[in-house]
């Protein structure tokens, strides 16, 4: 199995290497480009300085090797009929025929004509633009070409420069991955010892998690749940009962955690190692794996979202940003989204617009929180309405026991014949929390096995 701080490498080096080939292909087609437009300028004004001179010139061969030994241009000079009269570079009587060449077919039709192509004649690609001008009253072609070969040599050198970044940036990476890598054992670490100090009844330990929230948030359970097991202890025979309790909410915890992380992780694992394990797999099923590995993953997130949440409210880290807003509106979106989630059912809304004042994205947590609860534990239709300055949740569902509407709302508290669900017990609470913060309180009615009403009081928070 790799370590972090090689998969984070891996990554790295695939980012890198493919930026590296993508770089080298635009430099390529950027400087063969530029130069051909260059090159191709230069030639129409050399064409027309020497143009200038025909006049004057009693032998074209030598004409054309002297142009060629004072600027290195390869120069033809072709007749009307294709014959070439004039060349610097081979033979002129072992050349085909030029008349067909696409720049003096073009050179015929306006000023000039060029095109870039591979000469078999010198063996290198090359530039050619050609010109028809007048020598001794016969109108003949005036053609310069330039080889590119340049073209490749400075595209080598750009090369060999991006090649030393990449080898620059591949260190970096690596040098990252590796302190990522020593962080991630330092917390690990951290809450490990911790955890070894706790089980020998060290409660004064210290942890201290230092570079990831993750780690913190699971370092300030550790640490509560450490206070009320000293509480517990130092007042254990008094307290045998209450000892008890708290264990077995420890247990239930780490049996919650472990439920709901190991499910999505296990999907995960298993649809990311079909992928790799069989590369060629269909497109489609491909792209639903990858789907279910996304899915997944968010639901990850969301646990530990609402895992930290319930923390800083229970903490009082969160602080409410009141606004003014529709609650009908609002409870209208929310039974929409999870509509898509229980495509099956019926959610009843009847409610008129209902301004209050409060934390919208709170409150939101609210109604979804008391809707998504009503349609997991009943199977038929749930009801929401807005009346009396109330909003309430009717459901026909398997109901509560008396003897638990007290204790429902409490932290990672389940329900025992609900334990089906896997849920860390988090959603009441959360609820309780945000209605203290608004000056409510959490109404519940239920009979057991006949279905339950969860409401709030609407009234500290009506405009």
């Amino acid at each position: 199995m790799l370590k972090l701080h090689q998969i984070f490498f891996l990554n790295f080096l695939a980012i890198f290497t493919g930026t590296l080939l993508i770089s080298s292909l635009v430099a390529y087609l950027t400087i063969k480009s530029s130069t051909i437009i260059e090159n191709k300028e230069q030639l129409q004004k050399q064409i027309s300085l020497l143009q200038m001179q025909l006049p004057y010139v009693q032998n074209l061969d030598k004409f054309a090797n002297e142009i060629k030994k004072k600027t290195q241009l390869r120069v033809t000079i072709i007749n009307e009929e294709g014959l070439v009269l004039a060349e610097s570079n081979q033979d002129k009587t072992k050349m085909d025929n030029h008349r067909g060449r696409p720049e003096i077919m073009d050179a015929a039709r306006q000023e000039y004509g060029f095109i870039t192509r591979y000469s078999d004649t010198i063996k290198s690609d090359f530039l050619y633009v050609a010109k028809q001008v007048n020598y001794k009253g016969a109108e003949v072609y005036f053609r310069l070409s330039v080889s590119l070969t340049t073209v490749m040599h400075e595209f080598y050198q750009l090369w060999i420069r991006l090649a030393g970044v990449f080898t620059l940036f591949i260190l970096i990476g690596l040098i990252m991955a590796y302190r990522i890598s020593k962080k991630i054992h330092h917390d690990i670490d951290q809450i490990t010892n911790y955890l070894r100090e706790i089980s020998e009844k060290n409660y004064r330990a210290i942890i201290k998690p230092e570079h990831f929230s993750e780690f913190l948030y699971v370092a300030v359970t550790l640490k509560n749940l450490a206070k009320k097991l000293n509480n517990r202890d130092k007042q254990k025979r008094k307290y045998t009962a209450r000892l008890r309790l708290i264990n077995k909410q420890r247990n239930d915890i780490l049996s919650a955690l472990s439920h709901e992380f190991k499910n999505p992780i296990a999907l995960v694992q298993g649809y990311a190692e079909t992928l790799i394990d069989d590369p060629d797999t269909d497109k489609k099923i491909q792209q639903r794996f990858l789907g279910k590995i996304m899915q997944n993953a968010k639901k990850i997130s969301d646990m530990i979202d609402r895992l930290a949440l319930s923390i800083k409210l229970e903490n009082e880290d969160l602080k409410v940003k009141k606004t003014k807003f529709d609650l009908a509106e609002l409870t209208q979106d929310v039974i929409m989204n999870l509509g898509k989630k229980y495509k099956d059912r019926q959610i009843h809304f009847s409610a008129q617009k209902y301004k209050i004042e409060a934390d919208r994205t709170m409150i939101e947590t609210v109604v979804i929180n008391l809707i998504d609860n009503a349609m997991k534990y009943s199977q038929e239709d749930v009801t929401v309405s807005i009346m009396d300055n109330k909003l309430m949740v009717i459901d026909k569902g398997l109901g509560i026991a008396n003897s638990e509407i007290d204790k429902i709302t409490s932290k990672f508290y389940r329900i025992e014949k609900n334990t089906w669900d896997n849920s860390m017990g988090l959603g009441l609470a959360i609820v309780t929390y945000v209605l203290r913060l608004h000056h409510s309180t959490l109404i519940i009615e239920s009979k057991d096995a006949e279905g339950s009403i969860f409401a709030f009081d609407l009234t500290p928070m009506k405009k």
